[in-house]
């Protein structure tokens, strides 16, 4: 029988729902708790009874969930979990005729397994690493002209691996000075704003910044709407016309998340991810084993933007690269889960071992160079969302290079996604073990150790590292 809802039994299944919808076991982003909410409230629910209503919701949002066209849903790709990501530059990318160089490389990359390489920051830049941001619609950078960048996007659609444009929109650099004799205007380009788009805090006529200040630059103020409506367009232009379809938020620590969720729901990329750094909890030069609040901060980021993005697990890195000089019993937390925020909500973790700021020619916060495959060996098999690093992948010879692609591989081949179990078997100061989906065993570190049973046969090995697999 196909019954529409009377009021009161409308009422009543709301509260089942937001019960479920607030329960810590399935975390429910702004967006699909509205697709379940118009599943209720649809004459379209089947149901025979009260009590077989619920199951019949779930199992339509389930389908529902299957056919949504993944280019207009903001967390298309985060739901299936099986991203494997490539950072596509490096601090000095800038040199060297950037967009052909990677045009070259796409095939490669494609069949190496990335699904989405990220790509440096595309715009006109007063730094020619494109990230001192000054006329957004302008895409002639110091990485190459707009005409090599279509080309280089049309290349990576040829081959299915997804663009991410690297979105810097905390701070700008004006073209004109303004109030207080500072360079906080905006004339004679696209978007040109006056000192009113810049935060009181750094120069400008605006409010205060929501988030923290990134200093000796404009910041950009996006509680004003028109700042919001502009920088929407530039996104969408970029989404829609010009072909990228993730987004990479540069520190975004710098501005409210509820911006970031507000840009999502309007530009719509595939993928989003937020780089929300800030300080691991140290005692001196001492990383503390308890990393709780730091992680807690990057989830509460997540949580600001709708949980419709996933950020960069930083936790996780500052962990694994001190647990690999011997200290392997850090992997493990209190409850046994992995320790960073990979293990509270690995579906929104990109976990990874560095980037343009932590290494490169920077070296900020670098991975020890001696662990790397280790450090894959870990993120690879693991759930989260991994990325590999340009400089390890292309750079530092082509064994590593085919190792990774081995753990990626062997990832993909396994059916490990981004939510996969994982229960930790030794985590000791030389040995660290875990089986993964039972799909996967592995191991880092010089302890010996492996698995028991017939039905696990050894899949790849290395320098202190090796993976079994069913």
């Amino acid at each position: 029988m196909i019954t529409s809802l009377s009021t009161d039994v409308f009422h009543k299944i709301v509260l089942v729902l937001d019960f479920l919808l607030c329960s810590s076991s399935f975390r429910w982003t702004d967006y699909e708790k509205q697709m379940l909410v118009n599943a209720v409230s649809s004459n379209e629910v089947f149901f025979l009874c009260g009590i077989s209503l619920l199951p019949n919701i779930t199992s339509s949002l389930m389908q529902e969930r299957g056919q949504n066209n993944e280019q207009n849903d903001p967390v298309a790709a985060i739901r299936d979990g099986k991203d494997v990501l490539l950072q596509a530059f490096n601090w000095e990318s800038h040199k060297h005729d950037w967009w052909r160089t990677l045009e070259r490389k796409v095939p490669d990359i494609a069949k190496s397994g990335f699904t989405s390489a990220w790509l440096p920051p595309p715009s006109h830049s007063f730094a020619p690493e494109g990230y001192l941001p000054q006329n957004l619609y302008s895409l002639n950078s110091s990485y190459g002209s707009e005409h090599q960048l279509k080309a280089l996007l049309n290349k990576m659609k040829t081959y299915k691996v997804r663009a991410m444009a690297d979105i810097v929109i905390n701070h700008r650099v004006g073209t004109t000075q303004g109030h207080g004799g500072m360079y906080n205007r905006y004339d004679g380009i696209p978007l040109a704003w006056d000192e009113h788009a810049v935060t009181s805090c750094t120069g400008g006529k605006g409010c205060k910044s929501t988030g923290d200040n990134f200093h000796g630059v404009p910041n950009i103020d996006h509680t004003q709407q028109f700042v919001r409506k502009d920088i929407t367009n530039w996104l969408r232009w970029l989404r829609n016309t010009i072909g990228f379809q993730d987004f990479r938020f540069d520190f975004a620590r710098g501005y409210s998340p509820k911006y970031v969720k507000e840009y999502i729901e309007a530009a719509k990329p595939i993928f989003s991810v937020g780089e929300y750094w800030d300080s691991c909890n140290y005692r001196g030069s001492y990383l503390e084993y308890n990393q709780d609040s730091h992680r807690q901060r990057i989830i509460n980021w997540i949580d600001g933007t709708g949980q419709l993005s996933a950020a960069f697990d930083f936790t996780t890195k500052g962990i694994l690269q001190e647990a690999v000089k011997g200290e392997l019993w850090r992997l493990r937390d209190p409850q046994g889960k992995p320790p960073g925020v990979m293990g509270w909500w690995p579906s929104r973790a990109v976990t990874f071992l560095d980037n343009h700021d932590t290494g490169s020619t920077q070296a900020h916060w670098p991975f020890p160079s001696n662990h790397i495959m280790e450090g894959y060996t870990y993120i690879l098999t693991h759930p989260g969302i991994p990325a590999v690093f340009y400089d390890h992948f292309y750079d530092w010879g082509s064994s590593i290079h085919d190792q990774i692609v081995k753990l990626i591989d062997i990832r993909r081949l396994q059916g490990i996604n981004s939510r996969s179990s994982i229960k930790i078997l030794e985590a000791q100061p030389n040995l660290y073990a875990a089986n993964i989906g039972d799909k996967l065993m592995m191991k880092i570190g010089d302890g010996s150790w492996c698995p028991g049973g017939t039905e696990w046969t050894l899949a790849t090995s290395g320098h202190r590292y090796a993976v079994w697999k069913k």
